[in-house]
């Protein structure tokens, strides 16, 4: 019986990571941002895992660019935006990126190969930045936990401690629904 419940629970377990493996694992040697802006020629065709916020999306006739942000990555591959920003970057994917879907301030990772570098106009200054070449793109949910434990901890009253939440009952929490 232990077996079987073992069993079961290492399936459901494993059910629950729903990421692509290319944005959940990093490459064998990952190259940061740095190292790639300050040499891009030295990186070409280098596999990179990066990701951060949109800023903006051009839809040309045969692919599509996106402007992002660059923020560091989770272990798992998400941006952390608690972090400094490093600079900005660009996705060329050959898809049509629907600017409605790919929306300003919206959590991004890509994983790809380094393709070089694109001089980009930022107002009045002159920037080159280094353009990924898609494989795989992850769009992150909006986070609608925020509290004093960070990401992902449910957010249980108003005090943002759970002894202390108007939910907590004696070791049990009442159901808070959003």
């Amino acid at each position: 019986m232990k077996r079987h419940l073992l069993l079961i629970c290492i399936l459901f377990l494993s059910a629950c990571s729903n990421l692509p493996p290319a944005i959940e694992e990093p490459p064998l040697y990952d190259i940061s941002y740095n190292e790639a802006a300050r040499n891009i020629a030295q990186f070409k065709d280098a596999p990179v895992r990066w990701g951060g916020v949109i800023i903006d999306v051009e839809n040309e006739q045969n692919f599509s660019l996106v402007q992002v942000l660059y923020y560091p990555l989770h272990s798992y591959g998400r941006p952390r935006i608690d972090k400094p920003n490093g600079g900005r970057f660009l996705i060329k994917s050959p898809e049509f990126l629907d600017p409605a879907v790919y929306t300003k301030d919206t959590e991004i990772t890509v994983a790809g190969t380094l393709n070089g570098d694109v001089e980009r106009k930022i107002g009045n200054k002159s920037l080159r930045l280094p353009m990924i070449l898609a494989k795989v793109i992850h769009l992150w949910p909006a986070n609608i936990y925020s509290n004093y434990y960070g990401y992902g901890y449910p957010y249980y009253g108003y005090y943002g401690y759970y002894p202390y939440s108007p939910y907590y009952w004696g070791g049990y929490y009442w159901p808070y629904w959003y």
